[in-house]
């Protein structure tokens, strides 16, 4: 966030205290009329020329950029989908390892995609079978998002947090 005199641009359009449109000014007038007012001159974006500012009450700024910051935190769209890899072939305290690490990772607030390793139809179907077996086991962390989804060589199911 840039503020006050960190303000490189000649010109700035400006927004008041009370969220009215003060127009395009030079960035003097616009740090003269924040002092005036006993206001932080604060950069909303460099993006755009002339760069957008805004008048805001010293502090007020660090505890919008703090709000803003706690809000994107806690989005789902932030969640992270983690990929854990299975094969029939593990053996069972693999397998329980996994399932523990899955468990983790839902605990943690990120999603899980399980992707079990076949060969063949047969396979395909155990495969079809451990994974809805998982799910279940898993149900108390996170729930399906997809179907269990059989293609060719692998099986694929994930899994999003409880919230």
């Amino acid at each position: 966030m840039i503020k006050n005199e960190k303000i490189k641009a000649s010109e700035v359009e400006l927004t008041g205290l009370n969220g009215e449109d003060l127009g395009i000014m030079s960035t003097k007038e616009a740090l003269a009329l924040a002092k005036q007012h006993k206001v932080d001159l604060v950069c909303l974006s460099l993006m755009t020329s002339p760069p957008p500012c805004k008048l805001i009450r010293a502090g007020a700024a660090i505890q919008e950029a703090q709000q803003e910051k706690k809000k994107s935190s806690k989005s789902p769209d932030k969640r992270k989908v983690k990929e854990i890899r299975l094969n029939l072939q593990m053996e069972d305290h693999d397998r329980d390892t996994k399932q523990a690490q899955a468990e983790r990772i839902l605990k943690k607030g990120d999603s899980v995609k399980l992707v079990i390793q076949v060969h063949g139809s047969k396979e395909g179907a155990a495969g079809k079978e451990w994974a809805e077996q998982l799910s279940k086991s898993l149900a108390e962390y996170g729930t399906k998002t997809t179907g269990i989804q059989v293609s060719g060589k692998q099986v694929v199911v994930q899994l999003d947090p409880n919230t």
